[in-house]
C-alpha cells in the first residue's frame, strides 16, 4: 500500500504542476486551468503549477472584502468555500496523506537516516490557530489605505511556497535578486528549519503548521471515507501506534483529527481491526485477517 499511496501522490503532483514549460517562457502559468483549485497545498506562483492553492485563495479573497464592501460589491467566494468544503466532507485530511506535494516532499526527507523524534503535543494546535489568524482575521483587518490586506500566510511564513515559487522563480528571473530583501530570508528560514526537521520528524510541517491541514481536520468526525475500528478485533497490541507518519494512536483515538488515512496501521494491524470505510461501509480490508490465519497455522 506504501508503494501505491508514492505512486498516487506524484500522480498529483504531475497533474497540479503540470506545465512544463516555464523553463522556456521562464513564465509563470496563466492558462485556463488555473481557476481548478489544488487539493493540497500547492502555490499559485510555482512555475509549473496549473492549479491554485485554496490556502492563497482564502486570504485573497478575505483580503479583498472591505474594498469589495466599500465599492458596494457584496460576495462571498462560495466556488473557494465550497471546493475544499466538498473535499472535506469526503475525504478529510486523506488529501495531506494521498495528494499534497510538500508532504510527499517531507516524507522523502524523513527517509533520510537520521534518529527520530517526535512532535510535543502541544505543537499540533499550532495549526489552529495559524488558520483563523494568519488566513482569515488579519487579511480582513489588517488594510492599507485601498481597504486591501495581505495575504499573511503566503508573504510571511508559507515554506511550500518559497520552495516551489520563490527559489525557482529568483533562479528564472535574475533581475527578481535585486528585490530580495528581509522577507525572503525570513521565509527561507522558515524553509530551511521544516526541511532540517522533517529529516528526524515525521512530517512536522503538516503536524504543526499546515492551515490547510487544519481546515481538513474539521471534517475528521463527519467525512465520507474514513479509517474505522472495529474494536471487537483489537488487541490493544499498539502495531498501529509505532507506524503512523502524525503520531496517531488510532486504537485510542479512531476519529483523530491528524489522521491522514496514509493506511499504514492497516498494513500493521494483523488483526483486520482497521478497514478503510465509505460512507460506513467497508472499502477495502486489504485482507489482513489472513495475514493472521498465516500466523496461527
Amino acid at each position: 500500500m506504501s508503494f501505491i499511496r508514492k505512486w498516487v501522490q506524484s500522480i498529483f503532483v504531475l497533474l497540479i504542476n503540470g506545465s512544463w514549460s516555464f523553463p522556456f517562457t521562464k513564465m509563470i502559468y496563466q492558462g485556463p486551468l488555473k481557476v481548478i483549485c489544488s487539493p493540497g497545498l500547492n502555490c499559485y506562483s510555482c512555475p509549473a503549477s496549473t492549479t491554485y492553492c485554496p490556502i492563497g485563495a482564502f486570504q485573497q479573497l478575505m483580503g479583498g472584502v472591505r474594498m469589495a464592501v466599500q465599492n458596494g460589491q457584496y460576495f462571498f467566494g462560495f466556488y473557494i468555500v465550497g471546493t475544499i468544503g466538498v473535499i472535506g466532507a469526503f475525504v478529510g485530511r486523506m488529501i495531506c496523506g494521498w495528494a499534497c506535494p510538500f508532504g510527499l516532499i517531507q516524507e522523502l526527507l524523513h527517509k533520510i537516516p537520521s534518529r527520530n523524534f517526535e512532535v510535543p503535543g502541544w505543537m499540533r494546535y499550532i495549526k489552529f490557530v495559524i488558520l483563523p489568524v494568519m488566513v482569515f482575521i488579519l487579511p480582513l483587518m489588517v488594510v492599507d489605505k485601498m481597504g486591501l490586506g495581505d495575504p499573511w500566510f503566503c508573504k510571511y511564513l508559507c515554506p511550500a511556497g518559497t520552495l516551489e515559487a520563490g527559489l525557482p522563480l529568483l533562479f528564472m528571473q535574475p533581475t527578481l535578486r535585486a528585490t530580495v530583501g528581509w522577507l525572503f530570508f525570513n521565509k527561507l528560514m522558515f524553509l530551511t528549519i521544516f526541511i532540517l526537521w522533517s529529516i528526524p520528524t515525521s512530517r512536522p510541517f503538516c503536524r504543526t503548521t499546515c492551515p490547510l491541514g487544519a481546515f481538513y481536520a474539521l471534517f475528521s468526525k463527519v467525512k465520507m471515507i474514513k479509517l474505522h475500528l472495529n474494536p471487537e478485533l483489537c488487541t490493544n497490541c499498539q502495531a498501529c501506534h509505532k507506524v503512523c507518519p502524525m503520531g496517531v494512536k488510532f486504537n485510542e483515538s479512531p476519529d483523530d483529527t491528524e489522521c491522514i488515512s496514509c493506511m499504514a496501521c492497516v498494513k500493521a494491524c494483523d488483526f483486520g481491526a482497521i478497514q478503510l470505510e465509505a460512507g460506513g461501509m467497508p472499502l477495502a480490508a486489504f485482507n489482513c485477517r489472513s495475514k493472521l490465519k498465516n500466523q496461527v497455522s
